[in-house]
């Protein structure tokens, strides 16, 4: 009997968590979502999407976070309005912008590999989110100098970098900086 009810209420509290873990990886999709619509007018516009990608690995953690924002752009895939300007569809992902996109996945997996060597600390944190980061300009940028020869004919990579990465570097580092202030006073009322 004891056993009976030892494996029960392992099996209630997994669908908990199951339940939990569903719950704010759906929550973290709509807030990317949301914040891929909030546009900064800018000399180069800039959404809060960046943010919210960082938000979600450093509340969430490398697996949860990971799988919102793939969720994130497989819906948006799917076609439903979930990305800047509420557009959504094949088209945008391979747009000129789509690598970058696509890219936030780099993100999630490099916060999740350091998560997996680590023990929780804010350098390494915000060393994989740099080097997320990192990476997702790399994937964006090669994919955006594909897609723009592609259609207008080769672009060098130096304006490439000029164009798509150089005016959103201080940008997204205050976003990073600001996800992480966010997610530290979080984590101090919530445990998620």
């Amino acid at each position: 009997m004891r056993q009976a009810t030892n494996y029960h209420n392992k099996t209630v509290a997994k669908a908990v968590q199951r339940t939990k873990d569903i719950t704010y990886i759906a929550l973290m999709i709509g807030i990317i979502s949301i914040c891929s619509w909030i546009s900064v007018p800018t000399v180069v516009p800039f959404t809060l999407q960046t943010f919210a990608v960082f938000a979600s690995v450093l509340l969430l953690g490398g697996k949860r976070g990971t799988v919102a924002i793939v969720c994130y752009i497989l819906i948006g895939l799917a076609g439903a309005p979930v990305f800047s300007n509420m557009t959504g569809g094949i088209a945008q992902l391979a747009g000129l912008t789509g690598g970058y996109i696509i890219g936030f996945v780099f993100v999630g997996l490099i916060y999740w590999l350091f998560e997996s060597l680590l023990e929780k600390k804010l350098w390494w944190q915000v060393t994989a989110l740099i080097l997320g980061l990192v990476v997702c300009y790399a994937f964006g940028t090669g994919w955006f100098m594909v897609v723009y020869g592609n259609r207008f004919g080769t672009i060098s990579l130096a304006s490439a970098i000029s164009m798509c990465v150089i005016p959103f570097i201080p940008v997204d580092l205050a976003k990073l900086a600001s996800a992480i202030l966010i997610a530290k006073a979080v984590e101090r009322r919530i445990k998620l």
